[in-house]
This record gives structure tokens, sequence and C-alpha cells, in this order.
């Protein structure tokens, strides 16, 4: 099986940005399909927040969260038991090698995950094994080919080159929104109901946030480190992200947006 590596880490920097999202936000596509009673698996659930908002949904049904680091499914576990969600457990896992039965979901989720995979069809495949007949498979992800923001710093430009070439050197890929259908079908999954969605960030608690987080990100998460250690970046570059970024955030006049794609695969 491959070893991965994420990307972003886990600094707190990172896990600000998903502790933020929601079945709303993030995966509103599928909210349609979650129903009482129904069994779903959300591999890479970090630290659980749309996690346990589908157990909410799903409630009397059953959530596993799966996730590869057991620090954060500790925090993903913690905020289950603060939110007073029992029907929602988390454990580590791989995700090439699922510990669950054949047939034993009827939704399986991945946000945000299959961008980070050398072998996402190898992924979708082992989802589909889960999955019972009828069921379904919902992914989003990413794809930063589309990002566009105002005003322009020439360090943001640096970051969005920067990230790419870490973000592939890892084995992953940071188009992958556009690549989502492609994977379903090379994976021998023909029913693909194939969306788009955009997040937007410009009202000044959002620059403050986004701006916020990547200036950090840029200096001392994984991200950082990575840059450093395959000669991407130079420590005096990553300077230049974060005070990019800090500019952007301050300007009244900025706008952040990049697309998501969407996958329903019907099982």
């Amino acid at each position: 099986m491959p070893e991965e590596r994420y990307i972003h880490g886990h600094h707190e920097s990172v896990l600000r940005s998903h502790s933020w999202r929601t079945v709303d936000n993030s995966a509103a596509y599928l909210a349609p399909h979650l129903r009482a009673g129904l069994a779903v698996l959300d591999l890479g659930s970090g630290p659980g927040t749309i996690t346990v908002d589908i157990a909410e949904r799903v409630a009397p049904g059953t959530v596993v969260g799966i996730d590869a680091s057991a620090d954060i499914v500790a925090q993903a576990a913690a905020l289950a038991d603060e939110r007073g969600v029992s029907n929602v457990t988390f454990r580590t896992g791989n995700a090439y090698a699922l510990e669950l039965p054949d047939d034993s979901v009827d939704v399986a989720h991945a946000h945000q995950v299959l961008q980070h995979l050398s072998d996402p069809v190898a992924a979708l495949r082992e989802l589909a094994r889960v999955v019972r007949p009828g069921g379904v498979i919902a992914a989003r992800d990413v794809d930063y080919g589309g990002a566009i923001w105002f005003p322009e710093p020439p360090g943001l430009d640096l970051w969005k080159s920067t990230y790419d070439a870490v973000h592939r050197s890892g084995g992953g890929e940071p188009n992958a929104g556009r690549r989502l259908k492609a994977w379903a079908r090379e994976a021998g999954l023909t029913d693909v109901t194939n969306t788009a969605s955009v997040w937007g960030f410009s009202s000044a608690t959002d620059r403050e946030w986004w701006g916020g987080l990547w200036a950090d990100r840029a200096l001392h998460s994984d991200f950082a480190r990575q840059a450093l250690e395959m000669g991407h970046a130079e420590q005096a570059d990553l300077e230049r992200m974060s005070a990019a970024w800090r500019e952007w955030a301050e300007s009244p006049d900025a706008w952040f947006s990049f697309p998501h794609g969407e996958i329903l695969i019907r099982v």
C-alpha cells in the first residue's frame, strides 16, 4: 500500500480551517441523501465537525469516522462527547484497507481526501467495496487551479506555485476537483453525478480568518516544513508568502475563491 504524506499536517492553523466545516458549507450536495437510520462512513474525518453533523442527521443510524492520525481521532471523539452525539465513533485507519466488512454502509463520504492520495482510484474501489448495493459514495475536493484572488500581492503567486509543487511532490494532486469523475470511471464506477461548488472569502471576518490561517500555515505547518525540505522554497520565500497573505487580508477590497468538484456515485 502507498505511504501517503499529508501536505497540511495538523498544525493549529490547519485545524482552524477544518473546524469551520459543516455539512451545509462542505457537503450540501450530499445532504439530500442523508436520512434517519443510515449507516455512514466518513473517510478522512479530521477533527470531526462534518462527521458529527452527519451523525445528527442520520440518528438513530450510525457513523464511523476514520482518520490516519490518532491525535485527531481523539479530538473528534471529544467533539462528539461535547455535543452529546452518541451514534458516532472515530478510529484510525487506512484509505486503501478499511477495517469494515463488504457491503456494510449506506454512504461513504470523503471530503478533501482524494487530493492527498497517490492512488485515489484504489481508494474509490475500497469505498465501493464497503458500500451496500444501492448506496452512495460522495467525494468533494478542491481545485486550486481555479483559485482567484484580488488584490494580487506577488507573494500569493509564489504561494500558489509552491503549494502546487509541494502537493505534487507528496504524491497528491492540487487540481483534484476536475479529476473526480475520471477517477471514478477508472475505478469502474459508472453511475456518477458530477457537480461543483465554490468557497469564497471576502467579508472582514472571512479575510481575517482565511488570510490569517494561511499566513500562519506558510510559516509553521507541515506545508512550510516540506517546502523547505524538498527545496521548493527558502525561509525568505515562506516569509514573503506569509506577509502577502496578511497584506491581502488587510485590504477591504480583498476576495479569494476556489471551486470544488463533487461526485455522487451510486453503487
